[in-house]
């Protein structure tokens, strides 16, 4: 097992990428690549960063050089002729190649185009545009890289035995997480804690504590890198970036409505059986299950990720049951804001109505909360959102209006066109 204190001590004096892999991402990510490669290949797109927590300064925590040396070294990456050789032949959900031959040729020659980083204030302005398949890979390497320099730079004040004090305390925080999470009854639980860890080597040993702690519960992880090197699931399906570029792309409010519904029309011609989730609350959870076509009842489950989580997976059940559909036989996915907390609750209100699975994320590999001089290495909330698709910008209004991303005018069209009326404001924790 990697000695996590000695390896952050140590990188003071090396260069220390952070990111080492273009498989080091989230398996959702390389899923809709393949989807935006077949249909909208040709489609400019724009991500940008946003920082929902204005209260961290990153451009005054983090090294603008040091900054553009690690993304610079993304740039530099190809896939290995293993990575290759797992995507191009393992099994994932039961299916084998699951990537196309013509997808796999084009991602082993791919190098990520380049960004665009600028200090505005106590922030970073930092964007990727280009051809869809190509910037949209810029998202998770992005956020991994800006959260591993943050947390960088407050272990720098300290010693070296104050590192392994740190990390003893914060294995033990999850080991006794991971303790409560046995005594739930079929429990299925994966780890979605790519986009915002601490760092990668935390993030690989918190995966094998699940691995440990947690046996047939533990379902697998959402890195590929580590799903590769520990030889467990890939977890993930899609995201709300496929429906906020689709809609981008709508000429008139009519196929703006029909934006949510093309995408999952696209992805069903792909994918069956656990791929088949539906993500309803982009524009709104309550409108897309009102106006969802009747196949979709047919779908395996739904991941819920904004609002209420309780008050998203009793909409998806009214569904299922006014379409004839047996809840029980459905899935529902937790992927919001989880801890043990909220993971027994949810569980203790829908095992055994629904079938149940959670996928733990920041609160997994990034709780240093209290540990550092109070919370100074407390997670915090931060994305790399989809903002425009040819030249036409993105929405995203989410069942929790914090979440919302876009124009003002262009959120007022789209609560407009999809009927999206009072919505209750939740604190956005991570």
């Amino acid at each position: 097992m990697v000695d996590i204190a000695t390896r952050v001590y140590n990188h003071r004096w090396q260069i220390d990428p952070i990111v080492r892999s273009l498989i080091d991402t989230d398996f959702y990510k390389l899923l809709m690549c393949q989807s935006v490669f077949r249909n909208n290949p040709d489609v400019t797109v724009t991500f940008s960063l946003i920082n929902r927590s204005a209260d961290v300064p990153l451009a005054r925590l983090i090294d603008e050089g040091e900054l553009r040396e690690q993304l610079d070294h993304i740039r530099s990456l190809s896939l290995s002729r293993g990575e290759s050789t797992w995507l191009r032949g393992n099994m994932f959900y039961g299916k084998r190649q699951m990537f196309r031959p013509d997808f796999m040729g084009w991602f082993e020659a791919l190098r990520l185009p380049p960004y665009h980083l600028e200090r505005v204030g106590d922030q970073y302005e930092l964007t990727f545009e280009g051809p869809w398949p190509e910037a949209m890979l810029w998202e998770i390497p992005a956020l991994a890289v800006l959260m591993e320099l943050r947390a960088r730079a407050v272990l720098d004040r300290l010693a070296k035995f104050e590192l392994q004090v740190l990390y003893a305390q914060a294995m033990t925080r999850v080991w006794e997480k991971i303790g409560r999470l046995r005594r739930l009854d079929a429990l299925r639980l994966a780890d979605f804690g790519t986009r915002r860890r601490h760092s990668f080597l935390w993030q690989d040993w918190c995966v094998q504590a699940l691995i440990e702690g947690l046996g047939e519960k533990f379902a697998g992880t959402s890195n590929c890198l580590i799903a590769m090197r520990r030889e467990v699931e890939a977890i993930g399906t899609n995201a709300h970036e496929l429906p906020m570029v689709y809609a981008a792309l709508a000429g008139d409010d009519a196929a703006l409505a029909e934006a949510p519904y093309r995408v999952l029309a696209d992805w069903h011609e792909e994918h069956d059986g656990n791929l088949r989730i539906i993500l309803p609350d982009t524009f709104g959870s309550q409108g897309f299950f009102d106006n969802a076509p009747d196949w979709l009842t047919g779908w395996t489950g739904v991941r819920v990720d904004s609002g209420d989580p309780a008050a998203g997976a009793e909409i998806a059940i009214d569904w299922w049951r006014s379409h004839g559909e047996d809840p029980r036989q459905k899935l529902v996915i937790f992927s919001d804001g989880l801890d043990v907390d909220v993971i027994e609750d949810l569980h203790a209100a829908f095992h055994g109505r629904v079938r149940v699975s959670f996928g733990w994320g920041t609160l997994l590999t990034n709780d240093f909360r209290g540990l550092v001089d109070g919370d100074a290495l407390a997670p915090f909330s931060l994305v790399c959102k989809a903002t425009a698709a040819n030249g036409q910008p993105t929405v995203k209004l989410s069942d929790n209006p914090a979440k919302a991303t876009g124009p003002a005018a262009e959120i007022a069209r789209y609560k407009r066109v999809f009927g999206v009326g009072a919505q209750q404001e939740r604190r956005v924790l991570v």
